[in-house]
C-alpha cells in the first residue's frame, strides 16, 4: 500500500501543477438540440434554463430545435427545459469540462391534458428507459457511470453488474447473467442491428469475454432492459443491451489520449462541413496487458499474455436530400496462447482459461459495420432504414500434454465464421397526443464456415463434430402501439414474429405493459411478453455419428427456445434525487434443448458463460425452466456529489433435463446483493472561485455479495487404460447440486480531475479486490496425482488509468 500512496501522491501534485497554467476561471460550451420524444421532430422556441447560476442565464431553441448557451463556468450544471404542452425536463450535475463541449439529445413528451399557455411540470425520472414502449425491467445508463464506478474498467457490461438481478460474481469474463438465465439469452444491439460477441476472444456461443470492445468513450447513454421488453427486440429470452453511438462535435475538433485497463488509446472528433451540421467520430485502442504483466499484475491468464486491438468510428451526416445518413463501424481482433508447457514450474500461477496439462491456443476477429437513414416526412411521421454487415470467426486449438516429454496431442480444435447482412426498415407515426404507432422489418442472411473437431478414444484421434459452410435467412417483423388514456396512465403493447429459412420454423409472440402513475412520486407497473430465440448455430450442425459410419443434422430442425415473461413493480420517489423500486417476476421457460439420445440432466440453459460449448450430438427442444424472483433497487442520483445505489435480488433458478427432473441451474447463486456508494468534490475555499471549479477529487467503493457458483460433484477413479492416471466422473443425477462458497469482493476508485485552460486531465487508480478474498472459480483436478481443488479467480489487482482531453 505504501507503493500505492506514493503513486496517487505523485500524480495528485503532477495534476496540481498543470492546473496551475490557467489563472481565470475555466470555462466550456454548453449547446444541444430538443425534439418531440415519440416523432424527434425539432421542438423550436423550447425554453432552456441553465439553474443555480446568478447572473438568470436561459435561452430558447431555434426553428431547428437547436440552443447555444456561450462558455459558462466548469463544473457541475443542471438545465431546465420546457415547452408550451410538453412535460418539463431537468437534467441535474452534468459533467462540464474545459477540454470537452457539452452537447446534449433532449427529448421532450407531449401532454395528453394540455391548457393554453401552461407549462405540464413533473418529476423527472433519470433512469427512464430512452425506449418509452417498455413499461418494465428497463432503465438507461449514462456513459459516465461506466468511467465512475469502481470496477467496472469502463465496460458497460461490468457496469450493468450493479443493477437488480444481475450476477457479476466473475472476475475473468463479463457475461450479463440476469435472473439465472443463460447469458446467450442476451441481445447486443448497437445502432439499431443486432450485432456479434462484441468482446475480445469471444465465442460466438456466448454473449461475453475478458475485455470489451465496445468504447465507453465513443457511446451515448443507452438501454438495458432484463425481461418483458417491448416488441421491437427479438430472437432473446434474457434480456437486451441497446446501445447507441454518439455523434462527433460538429462544431470543434477535439482529441482524446488515455492509457487504462483496457489499452493504450487514441481518439478524435470534429467537424467534416460546419455549415451542413457533418462531423466525424473515429477511435483506436491497443492492449496494455503485457505491460500489466510485467508490473507484476495476475490477469489470469498463466503464461499468455492477450494481445488485442480495436477500433470504432462514426460519420453523420444530418442534412442530405435523404435525410439524416450516418455510417459506423466496430472492429476489434485478438490472440493469445496460454501453454502449460512454458509455464515455471516453481511458481503456481492462476490460470482462468485453460487447465493443467494443456496447452491453449485461441484467436477472435469480429467486425461490424453500416449505413443509418433517418428520414423525418413530417411534424409526425419519421422512417430508418439501416444496412448493414458482420463478421466473426473465433479459432481454438487445445493440447494435451503428455508428462515429463510434454508432447503434444490435440484434443480438440474449431474455426467458426460468420458472415451476415442485414436489412432493417422502421417507420413511426405519431396518430395524436394519445396515440403512437411503430412497425418494422429485419431480414438477416447469415452465411456460415464451421469446421470443429473433437478427440474421441474410439477413434484414437479427431473426431468431426461440424462441418458445414451454407447460409440461412431470419426474418422478423413487429408492430406497436402506445396508447396513453391520460398523462397517469399508458398502455403498451405489440407483436414480434420470426420465421428462420433454416428450417421454416416461424415464432409469434406478444407482447403488453402498462404504467399508472399513481402520483408525482409514486407509479405502479405490470408487464408480460412471449419471447423466442434461436439456438446457437453450433448446435444446429452438430454431426451425429450414425451405426453405419455415416454422418446426420439430427438438431437442423429445433424449435426455438421460449419463454414467458410476467413482471410487476413499484416505483416510488422519495425526492428529486432518491428512489426506491421493487420488481416481482416469474418466467417460465420452454422449448429448451435437452439431450436426445440418453436420459440425462443436460440442457442448453446451463450453457453460454465460458469459452467451451459442449452439447450432446442429439439434441431434442423438450426441456423446461423457472426462474422466480424479487429485485430491490434503493438509489440516490448524483447531487451535491454525494450518490449511492443498493440492489438486491433474491431468486430461485431451475430446469428440466430429458429425465424430467426438477434441478438448479448452473447459474442459480440464489442471492446476489450490491453496494455502490461515490463522492466527489471541488477543491478551493468560496473566495478562490477559479481553483475550486479547476480541481475536482472523487472516492468510490463497490461491494458485491453474492450466492457462490453452482457446480456438479465428481469422483476420482483410476484410468481403465491401465496408463497411470486418474479420471474424474461426474454425477449426472446430482447436476449443479453443491455450490461454491459465497462471492465477496471489495473494489476502491479513487480518481481526481484538474481542468486547464483548454485540456481537461483525470488521473485514477482502480484497487479490485481490495482485501484479497480468495473467491472460488472452478474446480481443478490433476489427473496424473489424482488430486482435486479449486481454482481462485483475481486477487487484488490495481490498475491505474490517465486521461487527456483537448
Amino acid at each position: 500500500m505504501k507503493t500505492l500512496k506514493t503513486v496517487l501522491f505523485a500524480l495528485i501534485i503532477f495534476g496540481s501543477t498543470l492546473g496551475l497554467v490557467a489563472n481565470e476561471t475555466p470555462r466550456q460550451i454548453i449547446r444541444g438540440r430538443v425534439v418531440d420524444k415519440s416523432t424527434l421532430a425539432p421542438l423550436p422556441g423550447a425554453t432552456v434554463i441553465i439553474l443555480g447560476i446568478t447572473p438568470f442565464t436561459g435561452t430558447t431553441t431555434d426553428i431547428n430545435g437547436q440552443f447555444r448557451f456561450q462558455p459558462v463556468e466548469i463544473g457541475r450544471v443542471s438545465l431546465r427545459i420546457s415547452y408550451i404542452g410538453y412535460k418539463e425536463v431537468e437534467l441535474t450535475n452534468l459533467l462540464l469540462n474545459t477540454g470537452k463541449e457539452l452537447v446534449l439529445d433532449i427529448e421532450l413528451e407531449e401532454s395528453v391534458f394540455q391548457a393554453e399557455e401552461v407549462v405540464i411540470s413533473a418529476t423527472s425520472d433519470k433512469s427512464a428507459p430512452l425506449n418509452t414502449m417498455a413499461s418494465v425491467s428497463a432503465r438507461s445508463f449514462t456513459v459516465e457511470e461506466t468511467a465512475r464506478y469502481a470496477g467496472t474498467r469502463n465496460d458497460v457490461a461490468r457496469m450493468a453488474s450493479n443493477y437488480a438481478g444481475v450476477n457479476g460474481s466473475n472476475d475473468a469474463r463479463n457475461d450479463i447473467i440476469i435472473r439465472g438465465n443463460s447469458p446467450i439469452g442476451l441481445l447486443w444491439q448497437l445502432e439499431g442491428i443486432p450485432i456479434p460477441n462484441p468482446n475480445h476472444y469471444g465465442s460466438p456461443t456466448a454473449s461475453g469475454g475478458p475485455v470489451s470492445m465496445l468504447n465507453n468513450n465513443v457511446l451515448m447513454n443507452s438501454d438495458f432492459l432484463t425481461g418483458a421488453f417491448p416488441a421491437i427486440y427479438g430472437n432473446a429470452t434474457s434480456g437486451v443491451f441497446d446501445l447507441r453511438m454518439r455523434n462527433g462535435n460538429d462544431d470543434k475538433h477535439e482529441f482524446l489520449g488515455q492509457i487504462g485497463f483496457n489499452g493504450f488509446e487514441v481518439g478524435a472528433e470534429g467537424p467534416i462541413h460546419r455549415e451542413s451540421g457533418a462531423s466525424y467520430l473515429t477511435n483506436f485502442r491497443y492492449s496494455t496487458l503485457e505491460l500489466m504483466d510485467k508490473l507484476g499484475a495476475d490477469l489470469g491468464t498463466g503464461t499468455g499474455i492477450p494481445y488485442y486491438k480495436d477500433f470504432t468510428a462514426k460519420i453523420n451526416l444530418p442534412r442530405t436530400r435523404l435525410g439524416t445518413i450516418s455510417l459506423f463501424v466496430l472492429a476489434g481482433d485478438s490472440d493469445i496462447e496460454i501453454w502449460d508447457s512454458r509455464r515455471d514450474t516453481t511458481q503456481e500461477k492462476v490460470d482462468f482459461y485453460a487447465g493443467q496439462g494443456f496447452d491453449l491456443t485461441n484467436s477472435s476477429e469480429m467486425v461490424t459495420g453500416g449505413i443509418n437513414q433517418f428520414k423525418l416526412w413530417n411534424a409526425k411521421t419519421y422512417s430508418r432504414l439501416i444496412l448493414a454487415a458482420s463478421y466473426h470467426r473465433f479459432v481454438t486449438n487445445v493440447d494435451s500434454l503428455t508428462p515429463e516429454t510434454l508432447e503434444k496431442t490435440t484434443v480438440y480444435k474449431n474455426d467458426l465464421g460468420e458472415t451476415s447482412f442485414t436489412g432493417r426498415f422502421i417507420v413511426n407515426h405519431k396518430l395524436n397526443v394519445r396515440n403512437n404507432v411503430n412497425a418494422g422489418i429485419t431480414v438477416r442472411n447469415t452465411d456460415f464456415d464451421l469446421d470443429e473437431k473433437i478427440y474421441f478414444e474410439e477413434d484414437a484421434g479427431l473426431r468431426t463434430t461440424s462441418d458445414y459452410t451454407g447460409s440461412a435467412i431470419l426474418y422478423e417483423a413487429y408492430v406497436e402501439w402506445k396508447h396513453r388514456f391520460s398523462d397517469d396512465l399508458t398502455l403498451n403493447t405489440g407483436l414480434h414474429g420470426m420465421l428462420y429459412g433454416l428450417n421454416s420454423t416461424g415464432s409469434l409472440e406478444p407482447r403488453v405493459g402498462i404504467t399508472w402513475q399513481t402520483s408525482p412520486k409514486q407509479s405502479f407497473s405490470a408487464g408480460y411478453g412471449l419471447h423466442g430465440m434461436l439456438n446457437p448455430i453450433s448446435v444446429y450442425f452438430r454431426q451425429t455419428r450414425m451405426s453405419d459410419g455415416s454422418y446426420a443434422l439430427l438438431n437442423k430442425d429445433l424449435a426455438y427456445g421460449k419463454s414467458h415473461h410476467f413482471i410487476v413493480g413499484w416505483d416510488r420517489s422519495l425526492n428529486p434525487f432518491t428512489r426506491i423500486k421493487t420488481e416481482v417476476y416469474y418466467q417460465k421457460i420452454f422449448n429448451t434443448a435437452v439431450d436426445g439420445g440418453t436420459m440425462s440432466s443436460f440442457s442448453l440453459l446451463n450453457q453460454g458463460a465460458n469459452f467451451g460449448f459442449a452439447t450432446p450430438d442429439t439434441l431434442i427442444a423438450t426441456g423446461n425452466g423457472e426462474n422466480i424472483g424479487l429485485e430491490l433497487t434503493f438509489e440516490r442520483f448524483l447531487n451535491k456529489g454525494l450518490y449511492y445505489l443498493l440492489t438486491a435480488s433474491v431468486f430461485d433458478s431451475k430446469y428440466t433435463g430429458s429425465d424430467n427432473q426438477w434441478r438448479n441451474t448452473a447459474f442459480n447463486s440464489n442471492y446476489i446483493f450490491n453496494l455502490l456508494l461515490g463522492k466527489e468534490w471541488q477543491i478551493g475555499s468560496k473566495s478562490e472561485k477559479a481553483a475550486k471549479s479547476r480541481y475536482s477529487y472523487g472516492f468510490d467503493i463497490k461491494t458485491t455479495y453474492a450466492g457462490g457458483q453452482r457446480y456438479t460433484p465428481s469422483t476420482v477413479v483410476s484410468d481403465p487404460s491401465g496408463n497411470g492416471n486418474y479420471l474424474l466422473v461426474y454425477d449426472d443425477l446430482q447436476a449443479f447440486s453443491l455450490k461454491f462458497d459465497d462471492y465477496v469482493r471489495t473494489d476502491i476508485k479513487l480518481s481526481f480531475r484538474v481542468n486547464g485552460k483548454r485540456t481537461t486531465q483525470e488521473f485514477a487508480i482502480d484497487i479490485q479486490n481490495i482485501f484479497d478474498q480468495k473467491n472460488i472459480y472452478s474446480e481443478k483436478f490433476n489427473s496424473n496425482t489424482g488430486e482435486k481443488g479449486f481454482t481462485y479467480q483475481m486477487g487484488r489487482l490495481i490498475i491505474p488509468q490517465y486521461r487527456i482531453i483537448l
